[in-house]
């Protein structure tokens, strides 16, 4: 409890900075249920810009269509049904192309094309509600590790395009997290771990200042990449702080709004 409550307090400190807070998430985030939660914690000004993997993308968009998502792997993998709907690799191919045509990023493009199906869900979609709101949603895709990918509709060229186009505006985001910002992996064990450590590496490279910014992992275990390359790394010499906070996201991501909100309103009753 002690790393979640500095981390909030961090995380308080950024929000009066009007600093980026970025929460770099995998699928599992939006399988759980998580997204109301964030997009509340959006509204309150708690989460700036959100990274996603690109299991993110296929989770949001079944709930978003139907009310729900997953299926069962092993009933499916043997058949060659698993990841075979139509409707989930028709949107996010569709995004991909009119994205790269329009020079959008991934993130954006996806949430483009689920407001325009009229989705029944949309109140529980993260791409639905950070569109409608203008808050950067950058898609981070490896080619080939989605189920979309191997659907007919599928354009490498356009994936890569819109992708690259988001790894660009993460960078972006990542400078300005200099004095102040804050970066959250939250059950991305390899991809964003990876294009977080870059995209910091890029904004230096520039020689623009990164210091003075908070990181933290969140994971049911604690994997090698992001406790190198989110918690450690780009914090050391002095350069920042990171947390490795270890639980299911179910528990540790609801704490972590309870001690933002309990934090928030301690502030009001101390200006008060």
């Amino acid at each position: 409890m002690r790393s979640l409550r500095e981390l909030a307090g961090q995380m308080h400190r950024a929000r009066a900075f009007e600093k980026p807070i970025i929460w770099g998430i995998g699928g599992h985030v939006i399988k759980t249920g998580l997204a109301p939660l964030m997009i509340d914690l959006m509204r309150r000004g708690y989460v700036t810009a959100v990274a996603a993997n690109g299991s993110v993308l296929v989770h949001d968009v079944e709930i978003a269509l139907i009310g729900s998502t997953s299926e069962d792997v092993d009933a499916t993998l043997g058949s060659g049904a698993f990841g075979a709907a139509d409707e989930t690799g028709e949107v996010i191919n569709r995004a991909a192309r009119e994205g790269a045509r329009d020079q959008l990023g991934m993130g954006e493009a996806m949430g483009r094309a689920l407001l325009q199906a009229n989705p029944n869900h949309a109140d529980l979609s993260l791409l639905c509600a950070t569109y409608t709101a203008r808050v950067p949603f950058t898609a981070h895709v490896a080619i080939g590790a989605d189920i979309a990918h191997f659907h007919p509709s599928t354009d490498g060229a356009s994936l890569g395009a819109a992708t690259h186009t988001d790894f660009r505006l993460l960078s972006e985001l990542v400078r300005r997290m200099d004095g102040g910002g804050v970066y959250l992996n939250i059950g991305s064990a390899v991809v964003l771990p990876e294009v977080f450590l870059k995209a910091v590496t890029l904004v230096r490279n520039l020689g623009h200042p990164l210091a003075d910014f908070t990181t933290a992992n969140f994971d049911f275990i604690q994997s090698y990449r992001p406790l190198t390359n989110v918690v450690r790394r780009p914090t050391s010499a002095g350069a920042g702080r990171g947390y490795a906070i270890t639980g299911h996201h179910e528990l540790t991501i609801p704490l972590l709004a309870a001690e933002l909100l309990c934090g928030q309103d301690q502030h009001r009753e101390s200006r008060d």
